[in-house]
């Protein structure tokens, strides 16, 4: 591959790595460190979606991990947090490490892991286990991470689906997440079960290890999912996902001047996306290229008949105006953005 190619918004493109097998990384993101990009991901099973423990969307490998040096050229690493096959274990597969995301901590000199984690067989629920925020550690960034367990930010109540992490100029870092409530109200002589979901971000401790008690609810970026964030010219960014499962919707982006503050949604950042399907993909993570401003959005083409086979879409932000906005490419190389 000499370059991103991503072919028509209805095509399935597989990424091989240098071995000749299927990128599977599914909604990862990328750390570079020393001196290398490393991709990171769920391995995901060639299966197709399911409502019982056979589903293709969930895990019986772990998290692997891919390096490049110029992004294009993938050479496999292996699994880096592994599941385990022992059903007394709490990562007993299949289950779901989602959307995981690393930062490195330089105080520590610690690879901190977060993701969405829903133990077997990897169903979202409710219950305890089902709705969690996952913690992995390791000293090296392609080593063997250690377990640490799972929790919920803020408090119990609030169930997590998707999540990202995102670490500050400053080397503070915040989980930005989809928290889930669900509230039984007074509705005359009875009752009845009120929904709430809403992005909301908090901030982690200054080891990456927990959560502290500074958190703020993104009241514009209700019922809102897949976070992305970006930075540009004073301006943090969120790109989102609408709920609507596995099925593509239209994409919603959302700007502050800082995390904590009010939140200002700024509309859908896909130039021409006549179909309102994010091109026909789902938001996961954005990155740096090394040595230089430039920032590429991941989003994952999810194919649910063999979710071995989803395709990447990378694409590069650009921002006028203070917004930010994507325009579809199938083939594009990053000189021709420098």
């Amino acid at each position: 591959m000499k370059s991103f190619y991503h072919g028509e918004i209805n095509e399935f493109i597989e990424w091989r790595d240098t071995d000749g097998n299927i990128i599977n990384a599914s909604d990862g993101g990328i750390i570079f460190a020393n001196g290398k990009y490393h991709w990171y991901g769920m391995a995901l099973r060639p299966l197709p979606m399911a409502s019982g423990p056979c589903g293709g969307q969930m895990t019986d490998i772990g998290v692997v991990m891919y390096e490049s040096e110029d992004l294009l050229e993938w050479k496999y690493e292996g699994v880096i947090l592994e599941v385990s096959h022992d059903p007394q274990s709490e990562l007993y597969a299949p289950l779901r490490f989602e959307r995981p995301k690393i930062i490195y901590n330089e105080k520590t000199e610690k690879y901190v892991l977060w993701c969405h984690f829903v133990k077997y067989p990897g169903n979202h629920g409710n219950g305890k286990g089902e709705a969690e925020v996952g913690l992995a550690v390791c000293n090296t960034v392609n080593g063997k991470y250690e377990w640490q367990g799972y929790t919920r930010p803020i408090d119990e109540k609030g169930f997590v689906r998707d999540m990202t992490v995102y670490k500050d100029f400053d080397g503070s870092a915040y989980l930005i997440y989809d928290r889930h409530i669900i509230d039984l109200v007074p509705d005359g002589e009875s009752s009845r079960m009120k929904a709430d979901r809403c992005l909301h971000v908090v901030k982690l401790s200054d080891d990456y290890l927990s959560f502290t008690d500074t958190y703020s609810r993104i009241e514009s970026a209700a019922w809102r999912e897949a976070p992305v964030v970006l930075f540009n010219n004073g301006y943090y960014y969120i790109i989102t996902s609408g709920l609507t499962g596995w099925e593509t919707n239209q994409a919603k982006a959302f700007r502050t001047k800082h995390l904590m503050a009010e939140w200002e949604e700024i509309g859908d950042p896909c130039v021409d996306d006549l179909t309102h399907t994010t091109f026909n993909t789902q938001g996961t993570n954005a990155f740096y290229v090394n040595g230089s401003n430039i920032q590429i959005v991941m989003l994952e083409r999810h194919n649910t008949s063999d979710f071995e086979k989803c395709s990447y879409v990378w694409l590069p932000a650009k921002f006028t105006d203070n917004t930010v906005y994507l325009e579809y490419s199938k083939d594009w190389s990053i000189k021709n953005v420098i």
